[in-house]
């Protein structure tokens, strides 16, 4: 039941009406029975300085960042957490009187969903497909747990620069090969695991992938950050191969679990939130 005192915290992007946080998120508060309401907000991009003032007036508790805002709301907020600066996005704000904070969960999110399946990520050789935000976030984030880093990216350049900037940032071992199935079968056959953190295989191209199962092999852990459909043609692929797969959802649920403690100082019910996800996902 909502009242005065219910706390207010939300999704801004631009689109935000196929977000699954809002399901998510509300069912953790109702099973956690905290007083809160989370609420996807349309944010076009010449209105976020004036929405992110509006946070403050109304008192929202926090909200996450969508396309197209992790990286420009950076601007806009008073203080930013330390991996949140390295990785250059932002997709949690947490409002503290007057002050707006800034935190990325997206890696911690891709963290916690391999640790399901994967006890230590130390030394452990990581091949990830694309070098956008997901990429940057997700590749951050192991390079500090000591794993071997290998950036496959349609483009070259992109990847080059995101390994620069691991290597002068955070260090250990970083590199990139060309996006081509020949070279990447080569990497994978000494390789643990692999994370396609492009948009490739997502809904309604649900029939692309960037490799088959003829470049996989069965001691691989797959991990696909797409989460809509739940099993994309890259895992199915994995799967012909022998390989252990973790689904997109994973790291969804991971991340808005992050999240939620940040606003709430609370532990996330995982399970319930994987719950309404995978609802939402299949359309009940």
């Amino acid at each position: 039941m909502i009242s005065g005192k219910t706390k207010v915290v939300g999704l801004i992007g631009d689109p935000v009406k196929h977000s699954v946080s809002p399901s998510m998120q509300n069912a953790a508060f109702r099973k956690l029975g905290l007083d809160y309401v989370y609420v996807p907000f349309n944010v076009e991009k010449d209105s976020l300085q004036s929405a992110l003032s509006g946070l403050k007036a109304l008192k929202v508790r926090g909200v996450n960042v969508t396309i197209p805002h992790k990286s420009s709301v950076m601007d806009h907020l008073d203080e930013i957490e330390e991996p949140a600066k390295k990785i250059g996005a932002v997709n949690t704000i947490k409002r503290e009187g007057q002050l707006l904070k800034g935190f990325n969960t997206d890696g911690i999110g891709a963290r916690s969903a391999l640790k399901e399946k994967i006890d230590e990520l130390k030394d452990k050789n990581i091949v990830i497909l694309g070098a956008g935000g997901a990429a940057r976030a997700i590749s951050f984030t192991l390079a500090e747990k000591g794993a071997n880093l290998t950036i496959s990216n349609r483009t070259t350049s992109k990847a080059e620069e995101l390994v620069l900037e691991i290597k002068k940032k955070v260090g250990g071992k970083v590199k990139q090969i060309p996006q081509d199935r020949k070279r990447l079968k080569e990497e994978l056959e000494d390789s643990n695991i692999l994370i396609n953190s492009t948009s490739v295989g997502m809904h309604p191209d649900k029939d692309e992938t960037i490799l088959t199962a003829k470049e996989m092999h069965s001691d691989l852990t797959v991990m696909d950050i797409v989460y809509n459909p739940p099993k994309t043609h890259l895992l199915k692929e994995a799967e012909k191969a022998g390989a252990k797969t973790i689904s997109g959802l994973g790291m969804l649920v991971h991340q808005g679990a992050t999240s939620f403690k940040i606003w709430t100082g609370r532990k996330a019910p995982v399970q319930t939130m994987k719950k309404s996800a995978k609802k939402v996902l299949e359309g009940k």
